[in-house]
């Protein structure tokens, strides 16, 4: 895994590096999809792929795979934080006590 932090943080500095050679251009331009450099385009694509090898040992086909694949791993994290939210509503509303008048 050290590993695949330290390649992710190369391919970062990478991006980083590419649009430093591009000192007059504002993040708007750099990232016009029209107009974007194509070494931009690559480092991107490079950061994109250590990304991916952070979560597994290939890479995704393409960018729908790489998304229900984030989205699964989304819904595995926080489904026990919903169902232990509701179970702590279900709690207070047990022992709630109700005061008449």
């Amino acid at each position: 895994m050290d590993k695949n932090i330290a390649k992710f943080e190369a391919k970062a500095q990478k991006v980083l590096d590419v649009r430093a050679e591009f000192e007059g251009s504002s993040l708007a331009d750099l990232y016009d999809p029209l107009t974007m450099p194509p070494r931009l385009v690559k480092a991107h694509q490079e950061l994109d792929k250590a990304v991916d090898l952070c979560y597994r040992p290939q890479a995704f086909i393409n960018e729908a795979t790489r998304i229900e694949y984030l989205f699964h791993l989304y819904n595995q994290y926080t489904m026990p934080l919903l169902k232990d939210s509701k179970k702590t509503k279900k709690e207070k509303v047990n022992n709630s006590v109700i005061i008449e008048n």
